[in-house]
Parts: structure tokens; sequence; C-alpha cells
């Protein structure tokens, strides 16, 4: 899942209200927008600069991306694209990531996959937007623990 920032056009804030962002011209629910919006805070991200410009994504979703002249206009644009990114994995029944900061950890879990599975769940991470396979395995499997 790809978002872009205000400035890209992709989102878009309510000048009346900030907490609902709108994605194809529809706005997330508050409730909604509100839990994505605490988790999307806890995010890091990832900055670079280049041609004038600043560039963002999230280290949890790093398919949203935004960008921003300054620093500050870059993460907060940023932050919204990884609400935004939130809120429909939050609407589509889907478990978003963990922040990476929310604890060390220290165990490894080891599975066999054969070629083919780990080229399938490779590419379903991508397109859901994690990191990678750990997170994407993780993430379902505490999913059946709630």
């Amino acid at each position: 899942m790809s978002v872009k920032s205000k400035n890209s056009k992709a989102i878009r804030g309510s000048k009346r209200d900030s907490s609902r962002l709108e994605t194809s011209n529809r706005p997330f629910a508050p409730s909604v927008m509100a839990k994505a919006k605490k988790l999307a805070d806890q995010y890091q991200i990832v900055l670079t600069y280049e041609d004038g410009e600043w560039f963002g994504h999230g280290l949890e979703l790093a398919t949203v991306f935004a960008d921003g002249k300054t620093v500050a206009r870059c993460v907060r644009n940023t932050r919204d694209a990884l609400a935004a990114a939130v809120a429909t994995m939050l609407e589509q029944g889907q478990t978003p990531p963990v922040p990476a900061r929310s604890g060390v950890r220290s165990e490894q879990v080891n599975i066999r996959l054969t070629p083919e599975e780990r080229t399938v769940i490779e590419e379903v991470a991508k397109q859901r937007g994690f990191r990678g396979l750990s997170d994407f395995v993780r993430a379902g499997a505490m999913a059946f623990t709630k």
C-alpha cells in the first residue's frame, strides 16, 4: 500500500478538522483515525534530502512516504500519510505493524518455507506495507492472540 503526502495530493486533510484525513474523497471515522494517529505517532520516520526537497517514509511501513520543503513539514506530511495508511489497514481488518521502538525483541523463531511460499508471503507483506517477512509473520501471529 502506498500513501503519499498531502503535497502529493493522494491524501488531503480537511481544513476544519485535521483528524479527518481523506483518501479517495472519503473521510475516516473519527474513532478509527484517532486510533491510527496514536499508533502512527509512534512510528519512526526515515528522512533523506535530495534536489532541495526532504523525503520521508515510515520505518515500519516503508511504502508510505511523503515530502516537504522543510524537515518539519516533511515529518508532518509523513505522519499524516502513516495515519491514513494505518486507518485504511484498520478499516480493512488488518493488523498494522507495531512500532519498532515498542520493545526489544530478543527471541528468535525459525520456520521452514518452500521458495515459492517465501516469495508469495514476501510479496503480500510488501503490498500491505510491512518492512519484510518477519514483521508480517509476527503481526499475523499476534493478531491470533487477541
